[in-house]
């Protein structure tokens, strides 16, 4: 008897930590994507006070995601960051410390459920010997970890 194994992969999937500093105050400057939890399972995702997005618990819930995912068929998904956090307009070294915070949320994602998602981690790509700083520290620390990119002033 031939058994088939079929595995659903989904590959653009976004992901955020449920809880973040308030960066404003930790860097001294606005510009900034915070997080307000307004109601059960809803957060509303405000740049300097203003809305910018209404997201769902999938968004910051693994548990929530893999509910949907097993609803769907999907077996597997690739989760990055929400574009809006990349920050590549903010000073270098503050875009590091946030690529930290969200690489670190987003690892330790990937390896409470190492089979349902694997994790593209963020760079600070306006600044090349950070980016490398941090992807050496992703590769080292997390191993099996990948890593997301996007055009950087048309590079």
């Amino acid at each position: 008897m031939d058994m088939e194994c079929t595995i659903k992969i989904d590959i653009h999937n976004h992901i955020l930590p449920e809880r973040w500093p308030d960066l404003k105050e930790r860097y001294g400057y606005g510009g900034w994507i915070q997080l307000h939890h307004h109601c059960k399972g809803k957060a509303r995702m405000l740049r300097d006070g203003k809305l910018f997005r209404v997201i769902d618990e999938n968004c910051w819930s693994p548990e929530a995601r893999m509910a949907d995912m097993d609803s769907t068929g999907v077996t597997v998904q690739a989760l990055s960051t929400v574009p809006v956090m990349f920050s590549y307009w903010a000073k270098p070294e503050d875009t590091l410390d946030l690529c930290k915070l969200l690489n670190d949320d987003l690892a330790r994602t990937v390896a409470k459920y190492p089979k349902r998602f694997v994790g593209l981690g963020t760079l600070p790509m306006q600044a090349p010997e950070l980016a490398v700083q941090e992807l050496k520290r992703c590769v080292k620390d997390f191993q099996v970890f990948r890593l997301d990119h996007t055009s950087i002033n048309g590079i």
